[in-house]
């Protein structure tokens, strides 16, 4: 077993608006994402790093709902590394989902990953890797003080799936109705 491995003994899950800085070594951050985007920042000089999980790029977005907008995730998180001690110049990203999960509708994942590429190349930082795009959803661990990430692939939900959905051979007599008391 790896020390890395061994050393985070602490996951905490991060959703759709939150975002979490540490430099605590026992902590892995984790993630699940579909069309969603997530960045993984860290200064290796400093031992700190970061995650946040956004749905919606947010070009112009309000205060309502901004956690979950990316223009607004990705200022949080910059700033909350550098308030715990992280330069600038030093902070590597590593950019997370954005995939397409249903055909025919628009296609966020795209938007996102694009957003997030662009918020790096504006603010100057690095983009060390990642994974983005694609047709399906991940699984991500990143190691914070290390800058250590890693992704599994989910199961892909085929069009199949969503057909059978629709076509259900029998339904109850009372199927969708509502009873008020």
């Amino acid at each position: 077993m790896s020390t890395i491995t061994a050393a985070a003994e602490r996951r905490i899950n991060i959703v759709q608006g939150e975002r979490l800085v540490t430099d605590d070594p026992a902590v892995l951050l984790t993630t699940l994402l579909g069309s969603c985007v997530a960045a993984c920042l860290h200064d290796r000089v400093a031992g700190i790093g970061g995650m946040n999980h956004f749905l919606l790029p947010g070009h112009g977005c309000d205060e309502t709902g901004s956690l979950r907008h990316g223009v607004h995730a990705m200022e949080l998180l910059v700033n909350d590394l550098l308030h715990q001690g992280a330069k600038r110049n030093r902070i590597e990203a590593k950019l997370f989902g954005g995939a397409r999960m249903l055909r025919g509708l628009t296609d966020v994942g795209a938007a996102n990953a694009a957003f997030a590429e662009g918020f790096l190349a504006r603010e100057g930082i690095r983009h060390a890797g990642g994974s983005l795009r694609g047709e399906q959803g991940r699984r991500v661990q990143f190691f914070p003080t290390t800058g250590r990430a890693r992704q599994a692939f989910m199961e892909s939900a085929s069009d199949a799936v969503f057909e059978r959905e629709r076509y259900v051979a029998h339904r109850p007599a009372d199927y969708g109705t509502v009873e008020l008391f």
